[in-house]
């Protein structure tokens, strides 16, 4: 194997990792507050109503497809009676379905930020190169999977390449610490592209608003009650207050 093969799919995956990982505890420790979504719905919703589910839906499709098929052992699924075809012609159908939805979702939103002024004006640096690095990471997926696993346009993937194989192995090795490269190196371009372009998006998470993915409402069904007090005098005289709350009393 190559040294650059060797530092693509042995070093880089581990930097990429230790990168989110220092990064994430950092954006928590000192940018608490700045870890959100920065939501633009007050400067446009019209478009927003459509392709933020549009790509969120088909987000979380497609990361159920990887998951599944990126962790779970081909020889698993055989034994749950699953042939190889069937698991093959599910995964292509829904993946083409997830493929659509993102894409167009993703340029809806892209096609908002870009137009609509007061969403523009807040966009920062980081979040174009986070935009351009997200769009590569799923065009590079939706041409695997409809370019190469739906269509073979190549012509050399009869019935599409089984990434399990090969793509799956070396991903599932990183975990256990013995990397395993060779089935990765010998992978179609679209599939290493593919690969690189989601380790670099994994580096760069913590610091752009991608870290809202890792954001959950825990605490919100045992959050105290926001108050809310009218500032017109005569509004807070006329409304009793409400049970287990005092009347503000004024100096």
């Amino acid at each position: 194997m190559k040294s650059y093969e060797t530092f693509i799919w042995v070093v880089l995956p581990y930097v990429a990792l230790a990168v989110f990982a220092v990064g994430m505890f950092w954006r928590y420790r000192y940018d608490r507050y700045g870890w959100t979504t920065r939501s633009s719905q007050m400067y446009e919703s019209r478009l927003l109503r459509w392709g933020s589910p549009l790509f969120h839906y088909g987000i979380l499709l497609a990361l159920g497809g990887h998951v599944i098929g990126l962790l779970v052992p081909e020889s698993w699924t055989s034994a749950a009676g699953i042939s190889e075809t069937t698991y093959h012609v599910v995964a292509v159908a829904l993946g083409t379905v997830a493929a659509i939805m993102v894409v167009t979702g993703l340029t809806i939103l892209i096609y908002r930020r870009r137009t609509v002024g007061r969403v523009f004006t807040v966009t920062t640096r980081m979040d174009k190169l986070m935009y351009v690095v997200l769009a590569a990471v799923i065009l590079l997926g939706a041409w695997n999977t409809i370019g190469v696993n739906l269509l073979d346009v190549s012509g050399k993937y009869s019935g599409g390449y089984n990434y399990r194989d090969s793509v799956a192995v070396w991903f599932r090795s990183l975990f256990v610490l013995q990397p395993d490269a060779s089935g990765m190196a010998g992978a179609p371009p679209s599939f290493q592209l593919h690969a690189v372009a989601a380790m670099v998006l994994v580096a760069l998470t913590p610091f752009t608003r991608l870290v809202h993915i890792f954001s959950a409402p825990v605490g919100y069904p045992s959050r105290p009650y926001l108050v809310y007090r009218s500032r017109d005098p005569r509004q807070q005289a006329s409304r009793e207050p409400g049970a287990g709350w005092e009347p503000t009393r004024k100096a």
